[in-house]
């Protein structure tokens, strides 16, 4: 297990050097600051004025995910009591504000996966846009210091199986552009 530890804490290392990029560490720092729950927020609430019903059904959709995700993130963050990457080293830089001391799981990615799968099985066309930036969220979480590539695997692996538990299957025909 230390030799897994140590991977993953050198992993870290190497992807917050990227952070000393002025460009990276702004570009993602806003990516970080959009998927704290903004950019979601925003998507839920334009869903049903674009989309009507459909959308409304849609919204209610992630809405239902997001609350076992929270729970089930709030747990594990109690549970594990694993410190951030940034705190554990001096190698590693904070390049943005922290929503707690915690670092397992990833609770970003775990919303960003769980909302792009809920929103791209009823939107396929969404896909586009919503697959890099769920990317991009995940990739900014070690960049900026704030977890381990661990935390945003398991927040991946956690949200994918919250939106296919929570019926992401289309409860109506995709919507075509």
């Amino acid at each position: 297990m230390n030799k897994l530890q140590q991977l993953d804490l050198s992993l870290c290392i190497s992807c917050n050097r990227y952070s000393s990029y002025r460009l990276v560490s702004t570009f993602l720092s806003l990516v970080s600051r959009l998927g704290d729950g903004v950019f979601w927020y925003c998507l839920m609430l334009v869903l049903p004025l674009i989309y009507g019903i459909n959308g409304l059904l849609i919204s209610f959709q992630m809405i239902s995910a997001a609350i076992p995700a929270l729970l089930i993130y709030r747990f594990l963050k109690k549970t594990t009591l694993r410190p951030r990457p940034c705190a554990v080293t001096p190698a590693i830089k904070q390049q943005t504000h922290a929503l707690d001391q915690f670092s397992f799981p990833s609770g970003h990615t775990l919303h960003a996966v769980s909302f792009t799968l809920i929103v791209s099985s009823h939107l396929p066309f969404a896909a586009w846009v919503l697959a890099p930036f769920a990317i991009l969220v995940a990739a900014s979480r070690p960049i900026l210091g704030l977890h381990y590539p661990s935390d945003v695997l398991a927040g991946a692996a956690i949200g994918a199986i919250i939106a296919t538990s929570s019926g992401y299957i289309p409860l109506f025909a995709s919507i075509s552009a």
